[in-house]
């Protein structure tokens, strides 16, 4: 197992239970004698911390591992963020459900002691990565570790647009939208919109329509190097957005197209031992709950 000498914090803005836990994994982690950078937004958090700082990006070259202090939402900006350096990433659960951040704040130090003696499980989530051209222009770009979904941002229309997977045509569709989710991301939006959970450990990407104009129109599961394009119709009424992650990238025009496509780096994210993607989908999404519980 790899060893973790140089640790860093991220955490979740606008929350006291965050800077709670931050506190106390600062303590845990320099009574353990390693080095700490803090992420510089999140050192605003920690005034006297003591400690290096630098921005988000910074901490793949500078650390061995990275800890997010936050909800699912936080570690996915630290995904986008650090999958270029492949630096491990472990969750500690400040947000709601915690699908990715799986450590609960009171066993920080119990966990976070596993981890850095070696009791650990680790995976190699994808990412996708979006780009929208205007003829041969292009004219944005994001990474998503969820998903990325192409809507109608704050108008209340539908969208026309012509699918293909591979340069083989799927259909023509008038629908509030599509979600290209990566299994990480279908049990998040893309699960909303109807979609299947479907299990980190596969190579497959969703393809969820959102309220489609078709009854039979269903949700699709393609083989994860497949290439997807999304050519927006000419007669559009709305001008439709692209989100990655749930952050609005881009405005399309009438007739621009938007690939995705897997992205080249990927995610190491880092579970206690004993993790298991069955018992997550249990307690988060209450399969076990029975009536009277």
């Amino acid at each position: 197992m790899e060893s973790f000498n140089t640790i860093g914090l991220i955490g979740r803005l606008g929350s006291d239970k965050v800077v709670e836990t931050l506190k106390r994994l600062t303590i845990f982690l320099e009574r353990r004698g390693l080095d700490l950078v803090i992420e510089d937004r999140t050192a605003a958090l920690l005034p006297g911390h003591g400690h290096s700082e630098a921005k988000r990006r910074e901490l793949g070259t500078l650390c061995d591992l990275v800890i997010v202090v936050g909800g699912d939402g936080s570690l996915l900006g630290a995904a986008r963020a650090l999958c270029h350096s492949a630096t491990p990433v472990l969750g500690i659960n400040r947000g709601r459900l915690g699908f990715l951040t799986d450590i609960s704040p009171d066993e920080v130090e119990q966990k976070v002691a596993e981890v850095l003696e070696g009791q650990y499980d680790t995976e190699r989530r994808f990412l996708l990565e979006a780009e929208l051209f205007r003829g041969e222009r292009l004219i944005g770009s994001g990474t998503s570790l969820n998903d990325v979904v192409v809507h109608p941002g704050k108008a209340a229309r539908m969208i026309e647009f012509e699918l293909f997977v591979d340069d083989r045509f799927v259909y023509s569709q008038r629908s509030d939208g599509l979600i290209m989710a990566t299994p990480t991301g279908s049990t998040a939006y893309a699960l909303s919109g109807g979609g299947p959970i479907v299990h980190p450990g596969l190579e497959a990407i969703t393809l969820v329509p959102m309220f489609p104009h078709t009854l039979s129109s269903r949700p699709i599961v393609i083989d994860a190097a497949s290439e997807i394009r999304v050519h927006i119709g000419d007669i559009n009424q709305a001008y439709p957005h692209v989100s990655c992650d749930g952050q609005t990238r881009v405005v399309c025009k009438p007739d621009d197209v938007l690939y995705v496509r897997r992205h080249a780096e990927r995610l190491t994210l880092i579970h206690p031992r004993g993790h298991s993607f069955f018992e997550a989908c249990r307690s988060k999404l209450g399969w076990s709950s029975r009536l009277g519980d």
